[in-house]
């Protein structure tokens, strides 16, 4: 009984850590001024909705990948699963859960445009690279 609780206990403590790692993640895409590129490639002016995740995350597969982006794009995606899951069952018997959700769900689809920014100017460093050869 006590190993259960403890059990209990650690994940609750590591779900917070990670709800506070990923909300700082998507806090800090929120200051990047987006690219004229990508804002005519993803319709979007300012910032993302939550609507706008998943057709970013697949334009991000067609880019070439930065390194030091995986992890943080991996936490961010189960993070947004973790919301999704939560806006589809919690945030329906208590409907106030669901402007957050919403707001949560946006600051990743934000962080996930800022993200495919970074790789389109990584992908245009790694061509004029190659054109230097």
């Amino acid at each position: 009984m006590m190993a259960a609780l403890i059990f209990v206990i650690s994940l609750a403590t590591l779900l917070m850590f990670f709800v506070s790692y990923c909300r700082s993640l998507t806090a800090s895409s929120t200051s990047h001024v987006l690219s004229m590129e990508v804002r005519e490639v993803t319709g979007i002016s300012a910032a993302a909705s939550e609507r706008d995740y998943t057709r970013v995350m697949q334009l991000l597969k067609l880019c070439p990948e930065r390194p030091e982006d995986r992890n943080h794009l991996r936490a961010v995606t189960l993070y947004y699963g973790i919301l999704h899951l939560l806006q589809i069952t919690v945030a329906r018997i208590a409907p106030s859960l669901q402007p957050w959700t919403e707001s949560e769900r946006a600051g990743c689809a934000n962080f996930a445009v800022v993200t495919l920014d970074r790789r389109i100017a990584f992908s245009r460093e790694i061509l004029a690279r190659q054109g230097d050869f």
